[in-house]
């Protein structure tokens, strides 16, 4: 050590003076980074315009090493200064990114423990395969460890994994025009709110129509029920255009969220808004992002599709009195105290001075929503189908520039919807294939009619009833079983309408049909029951957080009234509309 350190002292001594003025000492080797290294690109970026870059310079510059002055030795300093590096360096903590950890392993159980139970008789094994992780996806999409597309693309990667599915059975649904429409439908919802159109027409019909509270309401359900067709997210009508638009007026009328007034009128129209909107996502086949997934799985389980214009027909007539009912019934039992609102119309006047007169973006919407519409209408007679209708007006959008393709690439939920929408259809045609619902209907519906016969004989219903409405009877039993409203709870164990759609309708449907109800009535009707059903829960499906989350109506009341309009709602759509039905031939 002794020597070490009379060598350095040396090597100090006989150093040759530097000419250089003396500069601040430099910060040790070892922690000395250059620019090239702390900023390669904005290098490369500010020497491309000189010959000669500044790598070069400081290359040319360069003295030979016996030249260069010995570095300076400061291990104390080196040492603290890399400390402190470290510790200043050290990164933060990052929140866990990827999935769910107890939802994903119940998804995986789910899947896993039914594999191995021996498929029963009548059922082959790479159906009971298939149904097992078909089972899981549910679960998944239940419980969502995943957003929903990265779940579904799980399942299907199971499927191939397996050997269950071969890839192009697996990816088959991606070909099929359903899950395309609903996309389609998203990138118009773009479009509506991107142009303000929406937000137009509400204000529209409020001025004209909302000078009292209960027209308020009627302006706001029916202004809804008109955009319904073009925005198929419930969620977004409600986030989007609805909810800032009743939040706006209810405090234009004096009627806040947690001070005491909500029952001036915020109260009675919230809760009006979100109820009808659940009639409004019933009554066409583009308004909910689920009820595409019905109409394919009616025609993966009975061959007899669902269109369109077919939906709308069999629901217009109950859901517009329901749409009257609702509100006016909700307008008794849970009145405002604000019975005129002057200050609605004037507010919407005012909006409506703000936003000018319709712009070129707003006109071509307009336009081109006529034209799409009118071709899901009349598509038939024009030998036009539903996809290629909107294909069609995507285009007029893309090519006006009212819709650009990086915001139909930004669309997230539609791509998603795209993924889990083709998963759930493939899994599910493909089970219908391999014959398990065929197996299922036949084996569950011998338990259901000894159910059915202790529920007729508790009831003391006739002979002739039992014998002339047999059928009807059995449909209505299968629908209470699937949707009455002292069942409807078992509903929202599901976060989404397509989970609930996907894990319940074709067996349902399945149950309806063996037991002599016309398949084609028990799928439109189970696919309108699906959205009414919504109607209780302040969470997880459709609009129901958004409007619950405004704060204006307590959960006890959500619900309760929720309870009622649902059995309200079931009354019209059985009664009057079983009615219309047999008027339109549907059974």
């Amino acid at each position: 050590m002794a020597s070490l350190a009379l060598t350095s002292s040396l090597n100090l001594r006989l150093r040759p003076v530097s000419t250089q003025k003396s500069r601040a000492p430099a910060a040790p080797k070892s922690l000395h980074l250059g620019s090239r290294l702390r900023s390669p690109i904005k290098n490369s970026i500010s020497n491309s315009h000189n010959p000669l870059s500044e790598d070069q310079i400081q290359f040319a510059s360069q003295k030979p090493a016996f030249l260069l002055p010995a570095p300076k030795r400061v291990p104390v300093t080196v040492a603290s200064a890399s400390a402190g590096a470290s510790a200043a360096g050290s990164p933060a903590p990052q929140p866990w990114q990827g999935a769910a950890i107890k939802p994903l392993l119940a998804s995986i159980a789910t899947g896993v423990i039914l594999w191995f139970v021996p498929a029963p008789n009548g059922v082959s094994r790479i159906a009971w395969q298939l149904l097992s992780i078909f089972l899981a996806t549910i679960v998944g999409i239940i419980t969502q460890p995943l957003p929903l597309g990265a779940v579904a693309l799980m399942g299907l990667g199971a499927c191939v994994l397996t050997k269950t599915l071969t890839f192009a059975a697996a990816f088959s649904a991606f070909g099929d025009p359903i899950p395309w429409l609903i996309a389609l439908a998203f990138f118009f919802a773009r479009g509506f709110i991107k142009t303000g159109l929406g937000n137009r027409i509400a204000y529209q019909f409020v001025s004209l129509f909302g000078s009292s509270s209960l027209g308020l309401g009627y302006s706001l359900v029916f202004s809804e029920a008109l955009l319904a067709p073009a925005i198929p997210s419930v969620s977004a009508r409600a986030g989007g255009i609805f909810l800032p638009l009743v939040k706006s007026l209810c405090v234009a009328c004096g009627s806040n969220a947690g001070d005491g007034t909500e029952n001036k009128l915020g109260s009675w129209l919230m809760l009006t808004c979100f109820q009808t909107s659940v009639i409004s996502s019933s009554m066409f086949l583009t308004a909910m992002a689920a009820n595409p997934l019905a109409a394919n799985l009616t025609a993966s389980t009975i061959n007899m599709p669902i269109g369109w214009m077919d939906w709308a027909k069999a629901a217009i007539v109950p859901g517009l009195v329901s749409l009257i009912v609702v509100p006016l019934l909700l307008y008794i039992i849970y009145p405002p105290t604000v019975k005129s609102s002057p200050d609605a119309p004037k507010l919407a006047k005012e909006k409506l001075e703000k936003m000018g007169p319709m712009s070129k973006n707003e006109i071509i919407m307009a336009g081109t929503l006529l034209l799409t519409v009118g071709l899901w209408i009349f598509g038939s007679v024009l030998n036009v189908d539903a996809v290629t209708a909107a294909i069609l007006g995507l285009s007029v959008l893309l090519v006006t520039g009212v819709v650009t393709w990086k915001e139909c690439l930004a669309e997230a939920v539609a791509w998603d919807t795209l993924t889990w929408f083709a998963a759930l259809i493939a899994m599910a045609g493909y089970l219908n294939k391999y014959g398990l619902i065929s197996w299922f209907s036949q084996t569950v519906v011998k338990n259901l009619l000894v159910f059915i016969s202790e529920c007729l004989l508790l009831l003391n219903f006739s002979l002739f009833l039992i014998t002339v409405c047999w059928w009807i009877g059995s449909f209505l039993a299968a629908v209470i079983r699937h949707s009455s409203p002292p069942l409807l709870l078992f509903h929202y164990f599901f976060a989404s309408g397509a989970a609930h759609i996907g894990a319940m309708f074709t067996a349902f449907l399945s149950i309806a049909s063996a037991l002599g109800t016309p398949p084609y009535l028990g799928a439109v009707v189970l696919s309108f029951l699906s959205n009414l059903m919504g109607g209780i829960t302040h969470y997880g499906i459709g609009s129901a957080p958004v409007f619950y989350g405004a704060g204006y109506v307590p959960l006890a009341k959500w619900w309760g009234y929720g309870f009622l309009i649902s059995i309200v709602n079931l009354v019209i759509w059985l009664g009057v509309g079983g009615v219309w039905w047999k008027a339109i031939g549907l059974w």
